[in-house]
């Protein structure tokens, strides 16, 4: 067989390169790219005579691969004519996957993650390989996945960066705009709790007693009640022989079967009160902040003049201190909480 390789007339040849590229291009992509590569009179003939010199640029252009064995450009998918779209798509299947293999405490097969995300097994494959390289995903056996060191290594990371006041400043002052009320924010350091944020002004119409980093005892404030209510009651115990159940006011809890009581209401009820414990004439509630490990690590309480608090606001401080607590990794879930 003689390969007669054709020749291009003037038309053709500025179009030559372009139509090597995209053989497959349809013919009416080509006419319109024909139309913008030749010069303003070339363009004038008439179209047939256009026609005729595409047809000649894809014979030459198949001759050209034919002699030189050069594999045409396999044709693009649609989704491959959106980068853009491409990049979403694949980031969305590298979650599903993700989210399938989390799913497991085991490693899981090729199928039951082609069947659990709905992708093709050859795309899952493909997918799980690129993992596999970043080490977002380990190969425990042929054909099997799990999730990969590399997701433990960053999780770590940013656990590391993780400070709860730095979580809890917006959600808080948030909080004393909707209620225009003192809003604390508590952790726990031995028998006592420490603030160490304060959303606070003058509109609350309460005086500021406890500055910022300022202490008080556990049983005598709603925050420190959330930390002895996760306690087992041999902790409790120890607690009350340590400091005596000393107390403030007259409404402070000051005998042992009394705060147990109290406890097994904060565990029931999923929040802490303060009823004029520390300081007369101030009522307190609280809601405490879990990290990724379900630990309690803080607690928010919000304030008030005591003829003041409202039943509403419990409700939004639950809902703060939960946006909190999701800003620290915390999961919810129906199961007991631990004090860290």
């Amino acid at each position: 067989m003689v390969l007669v390789k054709p020749t291009l007339c003037a038309g053709c040849q500025p179009i030559a390169a372009f139509a090597a590229q995209n053989f497959f291009m349809p013919p009416v992509s080509a006419l319109h790219a024909a139309a913008t590569a030749l010069t303003k009179r070339d363009r004038a003939r008439p179209r047939n005579r256009l026609e005729s010199c595409i047809r000649r640029v894809r014979i030459f252009t198949s001759w050209d691969r034919i002699l030189h064995r050069i594999p045409p450009p396999a044709p693009m998918a649609e989704a491959d004519k959106d980068p853009g779209k491409t990049s979403i798509q694949v980031i969305e299947r590298m979650m599903l996957l993700l989210d399938a293999l989390a799913s497991h405490a085991d490693p899981v097969s090729l199928k039951a993650l082609s069947t659990n995300t709905g992708l093709h097994p050859s795309t899952a494959h493909r997918i799980l390989n690129d993992m596999v390289a970043c080490r977002f995903v380990d190969r425990s056996d042929p054909g099997s996945y799990r999730l990969g060191m590399r997701l433990l290594e960053l999780g770590n990371l940013v656990k590391a960066r993780l400070s709860v006041r730095e979580a809890a400043l917006v959600p808080m002052r948030a909080l004393h705009r909707l209620t225009g009320q003192t809003v604390n924010l508590s952790v726990r350091q031995g028998d006592e709790i420490v603030y160490i944020e304060r959303a606070y002004s003058e509109r609350s119409g309460m005086q500021v007693v406890r500055a910022i980093g300022g202490r008080a005892p556990l049983h005598l404030t709603s925050v420190g009640k959330l930390f002895l209510a996760a306690d087992e009651i041999g902790r409790v115990r120890a607690y009350a022989t340590r400091t005596g159940l000393s107390g403030h006011t007259r409404t402070s809890i000051t005998d042992l079967p009394k705060l147990e009581r109290e406890l097994n209401w904060v565990r029931t009820n999923g929040y802490a009160r303060d009823n004029e414990e520390l300081e007369l004439g101030v009522r307190c509630i609280a809601a405490g902040i879990y990290d990724d490990s379900r630990h309690l690590v803080a607690g928010l309480s919000l304030s008030a003049p005591a003829d003041r608090l409202q039943d509403s606001w419990l409700e939004n401080l639950k809902d703060t201190a939960l946006q909190i607590s999701r800003g620290m990794g915390f999961i919810p879930e129906e199961q007991p909480v631990r004090a860290e």
